[in-house]
């Protein structure tokens, strides 16, 4: 029970990324994620006794926390936000898709390919129905969206490979992540200047959706039902959708809640399916 609740707390701040990723829009892509993820792993600084773990491992958690959320931040400027959304949250259905690829013992079985169908068609639908919402059809945006779901899925896939690493350890790939993030914004980005409104959204990015959510999530993957946690993860991007199109003001267009209704409804039915 303690497991799901962890799960459902994570779920909860990973709900409002998308939103808060589009209120720090003007915030260079580097700079932002660096700062959030900085941030996000003071709470583990002071077991950071506990962050010896292979440098496999290490490069491992830098991928997916740098590389996800660098992506997303992208997807979310160069796209409509509802929209590709949608589409970065396709990685539940990639990680049903690409298990068999990636871990041994597990078969990808024909529901698994129906509902990876149905789960791109949502995507396909989100992506095309944006042309009469916005005018602006395809965007190049939902390019790094997808790219954001790839690196999540084969993160979370890949960490069942190696060894087993302490809750707060995810501290430690945090702050390198963000320490790298950073260095990329001095390199490559033109300086910029946050007002107090900024700093006060990084702080909520940075312990809220990158930062507690991410202890909260091994938390219960260590200690619940992985099967039982993943259909409750498929909350996810019906409640960050939800948020996004309140905040934007946009309504539920017939598109948006077609195209939910597949992604999601998908993603049960592929990870029900054994």
């Amino acid at each position: 029970m303690h497991a799901n609740l962890y799960a459902l707390g994570a779920i909860a701040l990973w709900a409002t990324l998308a939103v808060l990723g589009v209120s720090l829009a003007h915030v260079p892509p580097f700079l932002l994620t660096g700062l959030a993820l900085v941030i996000g792993s003071i709470p583990a600084w002071p077991l950071a006794r506990q962050w010896r773990v292979p440098a496999s491992t290490l490069a491992l958690g830098i991928y997916g926390l740098f590389g996800f959320h660098f992506l997303l931040f992208i997807a979310l400027r160069h796209a409509p936000a509802v929209e590709a959304n949608l589409v970065n949250y396709l990685w539940p259905l990639l990680i049903v898709v690409l298990s068999p690829v990636l871990l041994a013992g597990l078969r990808l079985r024909a529901a698994h390919a129906l509902a990876a169908i149905a789960g791109f068609a949502g995507a396909a639908i989100a992506i095309l129905g944006s042309r009469d919402a916005t005018g602006g059809g395809w965007a190049w945006g939902y390019l790094p969206a997808l790219g954001s779901a790839f690196i999540w899925a084969t993160y979370s896939l890949m960490t069942r490979r190696v060894a087993a690493f302490p809750t707060a350890a995810i501290g430690l790939f945090g702050l390198v992540s963000g320490v790298l993030s950073l260095l990329c914004h001095a390199l490559l980005e033109p300086p910029a200047t946050l007002a107090a409104r900024d700093w006060a959204l990084l702080a909520a990015m940075g312990l809220g959706p990158l930062g507690a959510a991410f202890f909260l999530w091994d938390a219960a993957l260590k200690r619940g039902d992985p099967r039982q946690i993943g259909i409750l993860s498929y909350l996810t991007p019906l409640a960050s959708t939800a948020l996004l199109v309140v905040f934007t003001g946009r309504g539920f267009s017939a598109g948006i809640v077609v195209a939910a209704a597949l992604i999601i409804g998908a993603a049960v039915v592929g990870t029900r399916v054994r």
